[in-house]
């Protein structure tokens, strides 16, 4: 059976792409098409924020976008060496929290420990970053509401821990937590017209019984009109 992938291609120790891998091992002939590209933002903030350790608590990894954030920053500036010698471990010495094992992975490679790759979600993240909060941390009212950079609870939560965020974070996050945050949008997601057309291509030329799509993101520049076709199963 064929199925189609829509995803980046990432390669693991054994140098082949996990997904299709692990598909081919059930007989399953996978096609990998990225459908997604990534614009960062905001890397000299982002930068400000990391070289000043002692003003945060820790910080929060939200995707693998935000650590190859951290690693453009660096490399921009001429930074890696100061990283790798110093400012590495000034962060080791607080929490670093991170939204899965991928991106777990990839903190790791820049000389980061983690904490909360094992939650699954950030909901739960949330959830973890409290419970070793402790109680009388918690924020019991919800937090204020809006968009944007945000400082939260800054006057309620003084002397408490701030968290710079790679990325935007949950809402859940962001109602639970007492600790104000530092929130840095380090990149967008853009869809390729190039890149959709073929995808659009793929869909109405080839039998393909099977579509797996490895985010919410990756649907967007791909919805076809199957007409009297009968539809892809998400799996």
């Amino acid at each position: 059976m064929k199925v189609l992938l829509l995803k980046d291609p990432k390669e693991d120790d054994c140098g082949q792409d996990p997904y299709i891998r692990e598909l081919g091992l059930y007989g399953l002939e996978a096609t990998l098409i990225p459908v997604l590209s990534f614009e960062f933002w905001s890397l000299p903030s982002f930068l400000e924020k990391l070289s000043h350790p002692e003003g945060y608590g820790g910080l929060i990894f939200t995707s693998p976008r935000a650590v190859e954030a951290v690693e453009l920053c660096l490399e921009k500036d001429n930074k890696t060496e100061v990283w790798r010698k110093s400012l590495a471990e000034k962060w080791n010495a607080k929490s670093v929290y991170v939204v899965g094992n991928a991106t777990a992975s990839l903190v790791n490679k820049i000389g980061l420990h983690t904490e909360g790759e094992n939650c699954g979600n950030a909901g739960k993240l949330a959830e973890y970053i409290c419970s070793r909060a402790g109680p009388e941390k918690v924020a019991h009212p919800p937090l204020p509401r809006g968009p944007g950079p945000l400082e939260l609870r800054q006057g309620m939560a003084e002397g408490l821990p701030r968290f710079p965020v790679g990325s935007p974070f949950s809402p859940f996050l962001l109602r639970t937590i007492l600790f104000p945050l530092s929130w840095v949008t380090v990149c967008a997601v853009l869809t390729s017209r190039m890149r959709r057309s073929w995808v659009v291509s793929v869909f109405l030329t080839r039998p393909l019984p099977r579509l797996i799509w490895s985010s919410l993101p990756s649907t967007a520049g791909c919805t076809v009109q199957y007409g009297s076709q009968e539809p892809h199963v998400p799996i």
